[in-house]
């Protein structure tokens, strides 16, 4: 219990003074005219901070490794060096006692681990922050037989002693430090923090939840069944509780051991665009996705190993497994349609069915920012991306200054594994093959969903058509319309580049004329003084205070 207490009071007082940080340097310095100061060094404190996040997060393990995890990808929130610091926060910790885990096993299965299990290695395979793994061979009465042949080799999942009780002494300190956050504006229009904590705690309770991970399991494998090139495990029923799970061994190469799998005769780029097009499939075909592909996760298997002689992916821990919710399909439709379309428009209003733009969003600007990147880097490679210079990506943020100051984009809670699943998923596939082209790699499936709403939807055409005739129809009234604003001279054309530039023109000539002001009167003040008239030359002197305030708070 003394250990539980003390893991909750250094969560917290680690917090509270990012906190108190984050309220001195981002709130108190900006209010009192300070806000040069503050901007200077902002992003040092950002990456600190992220990385003493990082540091203790290792130390302790548990949820804290689950958080950094889930903010690494939440770009919408968080500035890009925080994410990119976090992002090398992997889910390893040191290893458990065994002792703990045998008694923690045994207690689940009823039974010794000799009796149950004909070898059990004590050193695991992976130790994760919620559990960990040990490879195991079944006794000749449990052994499974399938269709590739009979299933002995297997690995055991054990949960962490107490993990439980930690789990919930972090969510406790966590639900607290999220209280305070949500009282920040520029966090609070982003992300209903106390909402994400319990989207983040069910979704902890599901990971824990073995019995849950096995369901998953098995529904990933009759998907993949008997589809060549993808390998679920089988689940072991007979051994598996809610805190062991007792699975096939498909562990093989790790999909981030680039040399090893070139040296089996396997292609990177081969394995870069299987993973990608297993998980298009998983998101737009069968609307469930495994949610957690980090490298730990995922592996090849070599064609020696494999019983068809053909290479294998395989995929390992479905604890953590997202479903598209129905008011998400006809949005993530929408937006790969517009991205295989390069159609800017239809993938703004995409962002808007997905609930991925906030309240007064300028869609206008977001869609000519859209237009403008289609333009840029439309058929790039993330490595010719990469490679793009300062320049290109400054004219677009100068160009487009007042949206990016905005950056009026949200996840929703709902979303939330989906985009953490995508940002990791790019990495690897780019890490895999530098040359890797998203755009090529969408375009089958843009052309699949194009040809579906061509052929099968008749109520879309229609619905389409109808707009069409309505704006045609409406062509006459308006050009009338345009003439009587003519002849009336009521007609005005707004250019928004234009009118921002006379904004800020108009801005400035009011701060120059404020300091014209605070001139006259302070230069008029002190030669009447010097002239010997002090009462007069006084008073010109303290409403010259009143301009030189003006220009301070401006």
């Amino acid at each position: 219990m003394y250990m539980l207490k003390r893991r909750f009071r250094t969560i917290l007082f680690f917090f509270t003074r990012l906190v108190i940080g984050l309220a001195f340097w981002e709130i108190l310095l900006p209010r009192i005219g300070l806000r040069k100061i503050s901007r200077k060094g902002q992003d040092r404190r950002f990456v600190e901070a992220a990385h003493n996040y990082r540091l203790l997060a290792i130390k302790m393990g548990g949820v804290l490794i689950k958080v950094g995890q889930f903010l690494s990808v939440r770009v919408d929130m968080l500035p890009v060096e925080v994410t990119d610091e976090l992002s090398g926060l992997q889910d390893q910790v040191p290893a458990e006692d065994f002792q703990k885990i045998r008694q923690l096993a045994e207690a689940e299965l009823g039974v010794s681990l000799e009796e149950s299990f004909f070898s059990f290695e004590e050193e695991p395979l992976a130790s994760a922050s919620l559990g960990q793994v040990h490879r195991a061979v079944l006794t000749s009465g449990d052994v499974l037989k399938s269709d590739e042949g009979d299933i002995k080799n297997v690995v055991v999942k054990v949960q962490r002693p107490d993990i439980e009780k930690i789990i919930d002494v972090d969510l406790s300190a966590f639900r607290i430090v999220s209280g305070w956050l949500q009282r920040y504006k520029p966090i609070r229009k982003r992300v209903d923090l106390p909402a994400l904590m319990e989207e983040f705690s069910r979704i902890l309770g599901q990971e824990i939840d073995y019995l849950n991970e096995g369901k998953n399991a098995e529904n990933f494998w009759e998907i993949y069944q008997g589809k060549q090139g993808i390998k679920v495990p089988r689940v072991i029923w007979r051994k598996t509780t809610k805190k062991v799970l007792t699975l096939e061994d498909v562990y093989a190469i790790k999909i981030t051991n680039y040399q090893e799998i070139k040296e089996s005769g396997v292609g990177l780029d081969v394995v870069a665009r299987r993973l990608f097009s297993s998980y298009m499939e998983q998101i737009f075909e069968k609307e469930i996705f495994h949610a957690d592909p980090h490298p730990g996760n995922l592996f090849v298997i070599p064609p020696d190993a494999s019983p068809d002689g053909t290479w294998q992916l395989a995929f390992v821990d479905f604890g953590m497994v997202g479903r598209i919710p129905e008011s998400a399909r006809e949005g993530l439709r929408e937006a790969v349609i517009a991205i295989g379309t390069q159609n800017a428009s239809r993938l703004v209003k995409a962002y808007d069915k997905l609930g991925f733009l906030l309240p007064n969003a300028d869609l206008d600007l977001l869609e000519q920012a859209e237009t403008k990147v289609f333009e840029r880097v439309w058929g790039k490679s993330m490595t010719e991306l990469s490679e793009m210079g300062h320049a290109d990506f400054m004219d677009i943020g100068v160009e487009f200054r007042d949206l990016m100051y905005d950056m009026p984009f949200q996840i929703p809670q709902d979303l939330l594994l989906l985009g953490r699943t995508i940002g990791i998923l790019s990495g690897m596939c780019t890490g895999l093959d530098p040359g890797f082209n998203v755009w090529e790699s969408l375009r089958p499936y843009a052309e699949d969903l194009i040809k579906s709403e061509l052929t099968g939807n008749l109520d879309m055409w229609w619905s389409e058509i109808e707009v069409f005739l309505r704006s045609l129809l409406s062509i006459p009234r308006r050009i009338d319309s345009i003439l009587d604003q003519l002849e009336r001279g009521e007609l005005r054309v707004q250019i928004p580049e234009l009118q921002a530039q006379l904004a800020r023109i108009d801005k400035k000539l009011q701060g120059f004329s404020t300091s014209i002001f605070f001139l006259v009167f302070f230069l008029g003040g002190i030669q009447i003084f010097l002239a010997g008239y002090s009462l007069p030359g006084i008073i010109l002197l303290v409403i010259s205070l009143i301009p030189l305030v003006m220009i301070l708070f401006r």
